[in-house]
């Protein structure tokens, strides 16, 4: 299910697209997709951009991003390894390549690459920063790392996704010192093929942060979240 609706104004929609780190985000300007797998070209007839976070099969379908592109004209952002796949195939101009520390603006809606502790060449992670100021983390496939915590003071995150599965290394206690290094207003347990690791990593946010609201998603669901609360449509 893509996200066809357009959010009201300090509100977010987003989707989970399988059990990697596909992810939808709609804000009240912006439609973008993040390391889309597994999913149709015709189910996003209209895009902003999409934002690929590392070169591996769960993260990055080359020919999927160049079919969708050509649809749709967006603009891709991605780290360098995923930039040189796609480069030969992608129009100049709709390609930009992003290190950590980077920042691009798609219209008022800001993306800041920052690092990824994940075994790929160049993986990234993004805050993305809507129009109206509700950030949103995106890690990607990341294990926690200390500078998590130095950015969280400085950034402020509404939301952070947090992996807790599939990945080397990755699990609910994993997943979860992410979400006490960033302490996001709401924590979202993702990158996990079971509900039983997300409901172990609930257990763990409810006992070690337990101002964090935790969202568990299904799967193609939508869901609207706003400053420190949530909502499924």
């Amino acid at each position: 299910m893509q996200v066809d609706k357009v959010p009201p104004k300090n509100s977010v929609y987003f989707a989970w697209l399988n059990s990697y780190a596909g992810v939808q985000l709609r804000t009240p300007s912006k439609n973008l997709l993040i390391d889309p797998v597994d999913v149709k070209v015709k189910s996003f007839p209209q895009l902003d951009a999409i934002l690929i976070t590392h070169e591996h099969y769960d993260h990055l379908d080359q020919q999927l991003i160049v079919d969708i592109q050509k649809a749709t004209d967006c603009l891709i952002i991605a780290d360098t390894t995923s930039a040189q796949k796609l480069k030969m195939h992608i129009p100049t101009g709709k390609l930009l390549t992003a290190h950590v520390g980077d920042e691009a603006f798609v219209g008022e809606v800001k993306i800041k690459a920052q690092k990824c502790r994940h075994p790929a060449v160049s993986p990234l992670t993004y805050i993305i920063t809507s129009e109206d100021g509700l950030k949103i983390f995106h890690t990607a496939d990341s294990l926690p790392y200390p500078d998590m915590a130095m950015m969280a003071q400085k950034e402020q995150i509404d939301l952070v996704f947090c992996t807790v599965g599939i990945a080397p290394g990755t699990s609910p206690e994993t997943g979860s010192e992410i979400a006490w290094l960033i302490k996001p207003k709401i924590a979202v347990p993702y990158h996990t093929n079971t509900v039983q690791s997300q409901k172990k990593f609930v257990e763990i946010i409810r006992k070690e942060l337990p101002k964090t609201t935790c969202l568990i998603p299904e799967v193609n669901k939508i869901y609207q979240i706003f400053k420190g609360e949530k909502k499924r449509e």
